[in-house]
C-alpha cells in the first residue's frame, strides 16, 4: 500500500509540473512577449502616451499577431501539429510569413514616423526570423527561450540594467520547454544565446 501511495504522489507531482510547465509555455510565449516589448517600447519612446500605445499595437499586429493567426489557421487545417510548431519541419512556412509580415510592419510604421528604438526592435526581430528560419531548416532550435532572452536584453538596454532581475523568467521558459519535452536542454541553451546576441546586436546598432 505504500508504495502504491508513493506512485500516486509522484504521478500526481508530475501532473501538477506539466501543468505549471504549460501554463509558463502559453504565458510567455513568443507572440505574447514580443507583443509587451514592442508596447512598452513604444509608449518609451513616444511624445504621448496615446501615440505611443498606437504605434505599439500597430508593431505587435504585425510583428506578433499576424503571424500567431497564420500558425493558428494552420493548426486549423491539420497543416501544423500545435500552435508552437513543435515539429522544426513544419517551422519554416510560419516563420517566412512571419518575416514577410514584419516587412509590412516595418514600412507601415516608417510612414507613422515611429521612434528609432521601435523600428530598431522591429528589425532586430525580421533578422531573428532569418536566424531562426535558417537554424531550424537542421536542428530545432527553442524560438521560447531566443524570444525570451531578446527581449530581456533589449528592454536592459531601454530600461536600464536593474532589469536582470527578471532574468529567472527567461530561465522559467527554458525549463518549461525542457520540461513539456519540446526541447532538449542544448536547443533551450543555444536558443537563448542566439536570441540575447541577434537581438541585442542588431538593436543597439539601429537605435
Amino acid at each position: 500500500m505504500r508504495i502504491v501511495g508513493c506512485c500516486g504522489v509522484l504521478y500526481g507531482t508530475a501532473v501538477i509540473v506539466q501543468r505549471i510547465a504549460r501554463g509558463v509555455t502559453e504565458v510567455l510565449a513568443p507572440a505574447v512577449l514580443v507583443s509587451v516589448l514592442l508596447v512598452l517600447l513604444a509608449v518609451h519612446g513616444a511624445p504621448s502616451v496615446g501615440r505611443g500605445l498606437l504605434l505599439g499595437v500597430v508593431a505587435a499586429l504585425f510583428e506578433s499577431v499576424l503571424p500567431f493567426l497564420y500558425i493558428l489557421r494552420g493548426v486549423r487545417r491539420g497543416e501544423l501539429t500545435d500552435r508552437h510548431v513543435g515539429d522544426h519541419r513544419q517551422r519554416r512556412g510560419p516563420l517566412l510569413v512571419g518575416l514577410v509580415s514584419v516587412a509590412v510592419g516595418f514600412v507601415v510604421l516608417v510612414g507613422l514616423d515611429a521612434q528609432q528604438e521601435l523600428l530598431a526592435a522591429v528589425v532586430a526581430g525580421g533578422v531573428g526570423l532569418v536566424v531562426a528560419a535558417v537554424v531550424n531548416h537542421w536542428w530545432k532550435m527553442s524560438i521560447h527561450t531566443a524570444v525570451a532572452a531578446g527581449a530581456l536584453v533589449i528592454l536592459m538596454l531601454v530600461y536600464g540594467w536593474l532589469l536582470i532581475v527578471t532574468a529567472p523568467l527567461a530561465g522559467l521558459v527554458g525549463w518549461s520547454r525542457v520540461a513539456l519535452k519540446d526541447h532538449t536542454v542544448a536547443q533551450v541553451v543555444v536558443g537563448a544565446v542566439v536570441g540575447a546576441v541577434v537581438a541585442g546586436g542588431v538593436f543597439s546598432a539601429l537605435r
